[in-house]
């Protein structure tokens, strides 16, 4: 199983893709979970310590690493486009509780589509993770598909866009939708977060097509307090497993 979950920020995504990476690591699968987000959490999440995750360094931050496997130098400008990856997961992951974390970073430039080594990685290493890994991949998405391409979505399983109910988590899901048609992808599934009442549910349900909601998370205090004291969401809420137990099922039953 191949998942990327997407949306905005502060709409719960990261909660709900180390739920996931969680749920199927307890089953005894092979996990690994890629936070691909420039506002990177996903480590507390998953219910690494803060000392753990502040401990983790980003791919794109191992500049000798990058510079070894492109070729790039201070003399040399030109690198290649095809650099070795499949080692970097066994490498530089951390393990916690069956589940493989690579935390992969940001490309710090002006212009966030550049063709710089950072990024050869990144695509490279994703594509990896997706095409030619057995192990379940959760990729922790920041709202854009940047890093993915059209070679990449073709191994993908789920595109999952987690939104509130309001106006502008859903112009999210529909940017995403859009470029993730772009992709090639011809589906993109929706959580729907946050939900306090029949008045949130209404109105998601009047924005989203019924065979693209995968499912409802009901607010829950118990995920704030988990965030607060810095726990995975995981180790302290029941109701927020059962409910992502629900979505996993529906996710598995329509592939």
């Amino acid at each position: 199983m191949k998942i990327a979950v997407t949306g905005k920020g502060g709409v719960g995504k990261t909660t709900i893709a180390a739920t996931l990476a969680r749920l199927y690591a307890k089953e005894g699968k092979r996990v690994i979970a890629a936070d691909a987000d420039p506002d990177a959490n996903l480590a507390l999440a998953l219910g690494f310590t803060e000392a753990e995750a502040d401990a983790i360094v980003p791919i794109t931050a191992m500049k000798k690493m990058i510079a070894e496997r492109t070729g790039v130098t201070a003399q040399n400008t030109f690198f290649k486009i095809n650099p070795r990856v499949d080692d970097i997961p066994e490498i530089y992951s951390r393990e916690h509780e069956g589940v493989k974390l690579l935390v992969l970073g940001t490309v710090e430039t002006a212009g966030g589509g550049c063709i710089c080594p950072e990024n050869v990685i990144l695509k490279q290493l994703i594509s990896n993770l997706i095409l030619y890994r057995d192990e379940v991949a959760i990729l922790d998405m920041e709202a854009g598909l940047e890093h993915l391409g059209r070679g990449t979505t073709q191994g993908m399983d789920q595109f999952i866009v987690v939104i509130e109910p309001g106006a502008r988590s859903i112009q999210t899901y529909r940017n995403v939708k859009r470029l993730a048609k772009d992709l090639g992808v011809p589906r993109v599934g929706v959580i729907a977060n946050k939900i306090r009442d029949e008045k949130d549910e209404a109105f998601i349900r009047s924005k989203i097509a019924e065979e693209e909601l995968l499912g409802l998370i009901h607010f829950n205090s118990e995920v704030i307090d988990a965030d607060r004291h810095g726990i995975s969401p995981f180790d302290c809420s029941q109701h927020l497993i059962d409910e992502i137990i629900s979505i996993k099922e529906r996710i598995e039953h329509l592939q």
